[in-house]
């Protein structure tokens, strides 16, 4: 007879990972005499001719158009390490490529007919959408291949591109497909920076605001002193406050103790479940950055009712933000879908994305997030008419003078 007395056996597989990735910064990543790109594809190889396919931001290419040729030109300077296996593939940026599956299908595709293996490199030149969407594709396929971000935005320099997460949107709810996947490297060209519309520059201030709200009161200080240095987009100052807030989230990665969101918090999106929500109402009419800082200025108001920050603390932070250019008020926040309010949907969105409690941060002093677990619509809908009359005054005031 056999013996049954032990038929239920568990065995427990435990290994970890060593992650590591260099987050470079530069100027001028596609002068010839600029090493940064050619160096980090040898970094392992040093003498091997390293296929690369590169995906670039099409937006990219309308504020630099010699950008194309400066690439083959650099790939033909370093060819014995540099394979170009395609042209540059330009694809759309912002939230059409992360709205769109059929691009998805084609940059697979694109990788499938060029024989990009796991030891080649997918490059992805632009903004944090096309990076989140390049970063997916550069993840699923053959399960992983090298992928090397290189951000050219604000928001994508000091925020996202220097992160692990990758994502595109699906059924209506932001970044719903993606991984975690931590790149081969990025690399920063603050040259980039200089080509952006004022808009997107100033958008990106807004994750610098949110990282020193939540982390590191000095840094709060110096972005009010340096409001006008940063409204003015002064080189030393743009590198410095990029450089800062990258800093800030790789320490958030890194030591944060759950880089790959296993639990239910997200200490680092201060602000975000109003600005995810108000980007998927408006059909992302505002950018990623003015919707965080709307975020931003309501959930400070709310932190200030809730009893959790001093009062004038929320004065302050909405003075900076307007300081910096920021419009803290759109309409939409105060759409109703029959009697509920759209926005509140976001606190659901927020909580299924990552499953558990609800977790959101909030603030117990400038520089110091706090995380709560429940959320008080009337003090959200009371934050959200406060911002409202804050705005009609500032508006006012501006057309009386």
């Amino acid at each position: 007879m056999p013996n049954t007395t032990n038929t239920f056996t568990t065995l427990q597989q435990t290994f970890s990972l060593n992650y590591s990735y260099p987050v470079s910064f530069s100027y001028g990543l596609f002068d010839p005499a600029n090493t940064v790109l050619k160096d980090t594809l040898c970094k392992l190889e040093q003498n091997k001719c390293h296929k690369v396919i590169i995906f670039l931001d099409e937006g990219v290419v309308a504020g630099q158009p010699a950008l194309v040729p400066q690439i083959y030109e650099y790939a033909a300077k370093y060819k014995s390490n540099f394979e170009l296996v395609a042209d540059v593939v330009l694809v759309p940026g912002g939230e059409k490529i992360k709205s769109d599956l059929s691009y998805i299908e084609y940059m697979h595709r694109t990788i499938s007919e060029h024989h990009i293996d796991r030891h080649s490199f997918v490059i992805g030149i632009g903004g944090g959408a096309l990076l989140d969407a390049v970063g997916l594709v550069a993840a699923t396929a053959h399960r992983g291949i090298r992928h090397i971000r290189v951000p050219t935005t604000v928001l994508a320099q000091n925020d996202s591109g220097v992160g692990v997460k990758n994502g595109i949107n699906l059924f209506g709810q932001k970044n719903y497909l993606g991984t975690f996947a931590p790149p081969y490297a990025v690399l920063n060209d603050y040259q980039f920076i200089e080509t952006l519309p004022a808009r997107d520059k100033i958008a990106g201030i807004a994750e610098a605001v949110k990282v020193a709200l939540i982390r590191d009161i000095l840094f709060f200080h110096w972005l009010e002193s340096n409001a006008a240095k940063l409204t003015q987009f002064e080189s030393d100052s743009m590198q410095h406050m990029i450089k800062r807030c990258a800093e800030i989230h790789m320490d958030q990665i890194a030591n944060g103790g759950d880089p790959f969101e296993t639990g239910s918090a997200r200490p680092l999106d201060f602000g975000h479940w109003i600005a995810h929500r108000l980007e998927t109402i408006t059909d992302y009419e505002p950018r990623h950055g003015e919707a965080v800082a709307i975020g931003i200025a309501i959930d400070a108001r709310y932190s200030v009712l809730a009893g959790l920050l001093q009062a004038g603390a929320d004065e302050r932070i909405h003075t900076l933000l307007n300081k910096l250019g920021f419009n803290l008020w759109h309409d939409a926040l105060e759409i109703k879908h029959e009697n509920d309010w759209a926005i509140m949907q976001g606190l659901t969105d927020f909580q299924e994305h990552l499953g558990g409690e609800l977790t959101i941060t909030l603030l117990a002093d400038i520089g110091v997030g706090l995380e709560v677990h429940e959320m008080n619509q009337d003090l959200v809908l009371e934050s959200i008419q406060w911002i409202k009359a804050r705005h009609k005054n500032t508006t006012t005031l501006v057309a009386q003078q």
